[in-house]
């Protein structure tokens, strides 16, 4: 393949770009709200006595990750009064959306959860969850637009820097709250607190990031005129104010559905959207109830924060650049062969310590694979999901491919307490091997269309390199 030749001295020389310095901390602007509401709140609850099947369901807030396609269009073209004329598009929907989220944790410190103040917090939660998502429309589309067309050997570092930067704002920051929460006298209110001043400090640098130059709203002015033109030639003539209302409509919810299947073709876009919709819902369940299982196995809170914030955050870091690495050289196809297989293994790890009890070299081996599978499944998911992107319509188009992996992430796997409970009746092992089988139809449908993606990679490369 044409991305084959890429000498390892090529591919470290990526990183000296200051863009992608940015890139990275945008990462952890848009893994950092997973910690508000999803391990912390995990934890907060578990500690308050709320029963797994709860813990579970009140994941399903995710589900704001799993439908921001549905509002993705607005990011690309409307503009916020004041803030677009003075940050840019992509960054005044990262600054508001960040404001948001502040404000709902630090509202969250001044809540005690108990059965009348539940609702609250659940609704804080939505509201964090809808800020975020929202922000990771505007941050993915940064990503994609804050590189030249023809740099295309960036793309696999870009998507190594988002994803360490996300493990950096999940796991390692990630770490911090589970260490004060064993501290005596800090309550998970203060942990909030603290929280707090982390997403500030991460809305300051907002205004030290460069805005991605780019003709989008050229290319949508002129979409908009031959939309009005073809409005005035039909037979039913409409007030022109209708037709330029029909016309940004138009550009807006249509035209990135047309260009996304005409860039790819009916058949092959079906299908992409169907693999992507499968490859993660196995780690999905597992993510869901790892905090929980690890609390009922017998590990600490200082344990979770060794092994699954710090020592996932590092090792996925590592392997991030390697898989990306990989990805440069061999393609981004079998790297998400690589990463599903290892996903299955990872899984099946964590069966084992169902088993063996809360042995720390079984929890050591199991963070070494399982930060291995998450670095290379998203670093290769996020450069292939890049690949497909229209420049013009980048945060509807890797909105609409990226909800569909978040989709099994966060509605389907906030019933994997269930399953725990009424369907297994608390056999984690057996949980686990099921999440582990999960990860097998969408290994199948790769191996099916696996010639058409690599065809579709290749002309990828290649028309970046005429370009």
């Amino acid at each position: 393949m044409t991305n084959s030749h890429t000498s390892i001295a090529e591919y470290f020389q990526h990183f000296r770009d200051r863009r992608l310095v940015t890139v990275f901390i945008f990462g952890i602007s848009s893994g950092f709200p997973w910690v508000l509401i999803g391990s912390v709140m995990s934890a907060w609850l578990k500690d308050e006595g709320l029963s797994r099947s709860m813990i579970g369901l009140f994941g399903m807030v995710f589900g704001a990750y799993s439908i921001n396609f549905l509002w993705s269009p607005l990011v690309d073209r409307v503009r916020i009064p004041f803030l677009t004329d003075w940050l840019g598009q992509r960054k005044s929907w990262i600054f508001c959306c960040l404001c948001v989220v502040f404000v709902a944790t630090l509202s969250m410190a001044f809540v005690q959860i108990n059965e009348q103040n539940l609702a609250v917090v659940a609704i804080l939660a939505l509201i964090i969850a809808i800020a975020s998502a929202t922000q990771d429309i505007a941050i993915d589309a940064y990503r994609i637009d804050i590189l030249d067309e023809n740099e295309t050997q960036k793309i696999s570092a870009a998507a190594a820097m988002a994803t360490s930067g996300w493990w950096t704002g999940y796991a390692l920051l990630g770490a911090l709250p589970f260490y004060a929460a064993d501290i005596p006298g800090i309550a998970w209110p203060d942990v909030y607190l603290f929280l707090a001043v982390i997403v500030a400090l991460l809305i300051g640098y907002v205004f030290f990031a460069p805005e991605p130059v780019s003709n989008r709203e050229h290319i949508h002015a002129q979409l908009e005129q031959q939309y009005q033109a073809r409005l005035r030639n039909n037979a039913c003539a409409l007030p022109s104010f209708i037709n330029r209302i029909l016309a940004w409509l138009g550009v807006t919810v249509i035209e990135p559905l047309r260009s996304f299947f005409a860039r790819n073709g009916v058949k092959t876009a079906l299908a992409l959207l169907a693999f992507i919709f499968l490859f993660k819902i196995g780690e999905a369940f597992l993510a869901r109830m790892s905090i929980v299982f690890y609390k009922e196995v017998g590990f600490s809170n200082s344990d979770i924060a060794t092994f699954s914030k710090l020592g996932t955050a590092v090792l996925t870091i590592i392997f991030a650049f390697l898989g990306s690495l990989f990805n440069s050289r061999f393609g981004i196809v079998k790297g998400l062969f690589i990463s599903g297989v290892a996903m299955a293994a990872s899984n099946l790890m964590f069966s084992w310590i169902a088993v063996a009890g809360p042995k720390l070299s079984l929890y050591a081996m199991a963070i070494i694979l399982d930060g291995f599978t998450q670095a290379w499944s998203l670093v290769a998911m996020v450069a292939f999901i890049s690949m497909l992107c229209d420049r013009a319509f980048s945060a509807t188009h890797y909105a609409l491919l990226a909800s569909l992996g978040n989709l099994g992430r966060t509605l389907l796997s906030g019933y994997s307490g269930v399953i725990v409970d009424d369907w297994l009746h608390g056999d984690w092992s057996m949980f686990f091997i099921l999440t582990a089988v999960m990860v097998i139809p969408s290994l199948v449908f790769l191996f099916v269309i696996r010639k058409r993606l690599y065809e579709l990679e290749e002309q990828f490369h290649k028309g970046n390199q005429a370009g």
